[in-house]
């Protein structure tokens, strides 16, 4: 264990150190040849560990508990095959802004750059993770480990959060070299804005006659402010999907998660002052290339390239969100401004997709009615999810919605949801998918098994890829390769040793969800769609 002064360290338990002093308590991953150092040590320091079936069901379980504890999710992998395993998931934690670590061994240190046909021998770890990852760090010696966690760990609490990898090659894995005490990052103040910037919103806020909140995943820890800025200003509020719940979605200046309505894109194009927080205002925000907005364009970003990327700020604030609009509300007087009508805006938004949505909104409806006020949901990129879930499920600030936008990686929901409840196993989680998405990372069923969580998983069966299938009949084409082979769902869920069952009205999605929350292990609900 850890002390004072200098120790004789493995590599293994110096990487295990590192992380206690960080305060990481659990990790994902897979024991292979090639780690075995690592494993060793964890119960010593104190460390859980959460073993599924594939590693990227690690990735998206480590993202998941990150998104919901706001500390970073660890993800132990063995070399080669099982690193890249990871790729997926890093790719989706850059794109949503998610602080994920993921930790490999990797070729020897005087390994030869010609292959030796070692195993799981890669031409680069490193080159291959650093084309997803913030960045990818091959340590050289047992003393640089510590300042290579450091380094992840300052990027987490001092940049926009991205995921990280850290190379160890095996060879100083089992080395024993002495060691000071672990290296940890220094105590940091947030982020503050710059104070002249500061008034400058304020100047253009206080003014407004028409403005706006667009908030987006940079707001995870700053909903309270969120919600006094926008009473005080009377703005509504519209989020991208990862700042769902920003501002409670059945607040009356709530717009909920509706950038992608014609609608509001329209409304939203006519606001003299448009506040952007933690937001990309990406095309992925928008379902389309952004519109142009024709007034003063305020953003917050704790990453100052956001600044000038996509819509250029007219004024920039630079810093955490929480400390931003803290700042900045102090700045602001109060206000008389009546509100936009915006249950006419809402019901616009509404009518343009009615159709398409009915066959999920009485489902969510039910769902809704069950879940608690601070429920947690996952969810995959599925048709039932980002079109029925994201604008038509209302969640309030102490509820959370995890979705892989962006990057838009299908298998997210079941292995993210595992990660969450394992984070927050007093609270209710519940994981929404697809059946073409679901089957992507269908057997960490066998995971939450094991850990016996109870876990309803919410399947919406359209027989197989259903946003490709309408686009290809959209453009004219014959439907090709979208339709999948009939699978008995519950009956794979019960072959696992969880539950499984299908709920053919809302009624019954009610009372089998009900249940499925208090018995432990998973339980996987089949709702039969018809494919349009």
């Amino acid at each position: 264990m850890s002390g004072p002064g200098h120790e004789l360290l493995t590599g293994g338990e110096a990487l295990v150190r590192a992380l206690c002093g960080h305060a990481v308590t659990q990790v994902f991953g897979i024991p292979g040849t090639h780690n075995l150092e690592v494993y060793r040590h964890l119960s010593a320091y104190g460390i859980r560990h959460v073993t599924p079936l594939h590693e990227q069901g690690a990735g998206y379980a480590a993202d998941g508990y990150a998104r919901v504890t706001g500390r970073a999710g660890v993800v132990l992998t063995t070399t080669g095959p099982a690193l890249l395993n990871t790729a997926a998931a890093v790719g989706q934690a850059y794109s949503d802004s998610v602080p994920l670590l993921v930790v490999s061994p990797g070729v020897p240190l005087r390994h030869p750059r010609l292959s030796t046909g070692l195993l799981h021998e890669t031409r680069s770890q490193t080159d291959a993770l650093r084309g997803v990852a913030a960045f990818s760090h091959r340590v050289s010696s047992v003393a640089e480990i510590d300042a290579a966690v450091a380094r992840a760990f300052t990027l987490f609490r001092t940049r926009r959060p991205r995921p990280a990898h850290i190379e160890i090659p095996l060879d100083l894995l089992a080395a024993t070299e002495r060691v000071g005490p672990v290296r940890l990052t220094p105590p940091l103040e947030r982020t503050a804005p710059d104070p002249r910037s500061v008034r400058e919103a304020a100047r253009h806020l206080a003014a407004a006659r028409r403005p706006a909140l667009v908030l987006g995943g940079g707001t995870r820890d700053a909903r309270r402010v969120c919600r006094a800025l926008a009473e005080r200003l009377g703005a509504p509020v519209v989020t991208t999907a990862n700042g769902k719940g920003a501002v409670p979605e059945t607040h009356p200046l709530s717009l909920g998660v509706s950038l992608h309505s014609p609608a509001v894109r329209k409304w939203l194009t006519a606001r003299d002052v448009v506040l952007a927080v933690g937001t990309e205002l990406a095309e992925s925000d928008f379902w389309s290339p952004p519109p142009r907005l024709d007034g003063t364009l305020i953003r917050v970003d704790i990453d100052p390239d956001q600044m000038y990327a996509g819509a250029p700020a007219d004024v920039a604030l630079v810093g955490h969100a929480r400390t931003v609009l803290e700042t900045l509300l102090a700045e602001l007087p109060g206000h008389a401004r009546v509100p936009d009508d915006i249950a006419t805006l809402r019901a616009a938004r509404d009518a343009e997709t009615a159709e398409r949505d009915a066959r999920w909104t009485p489902y969510l409806k039910a769902l809704r009615e069950v879940l608690a006020e601070d429920a947690i949901l996952t969810s995959d990129s599925a048709q039932c999810c980002y079109y029925g879930a994201l604008p038509h499920l209302p969640i309030g600030s102490r509820s959370q919605y995890l979705h892989p936008t962006g990057f838009g990686t299908l298998g997210y929901a079941l292995p993210a949801a595992i990660g969450a409840k394992t984070a927050r196993p007093d609270r209710q989680v519940v994981a929404l998918s697809g059946d073409g998405g679901l089957q992507f990372t269908v057997q960490e069923l066998a995971t939450a098994v094991r850990l016996r969580l109870p876990l309803p998983v919410v399947v919406f069966d359209n027989g197989g890829y259903g946003e490709i299938r309408d686009e290809m009949r959209a453009r004219g084409d014959t439907p090709t390769a979208v339709d999948l082979p009939p699978v008995d769902l519950p009956a794979l869920a019960r072959a696992y040793g969880g539950h499984g069952t299908r709920a053919y009205g809302p009624e019954e999605l009610r009372r089998t969800l009900t249940q499925a929350l208090t018995t432990p292990g998973p339980t996987l609900i089949v709702v039969p769609e018809e494919s349009p």
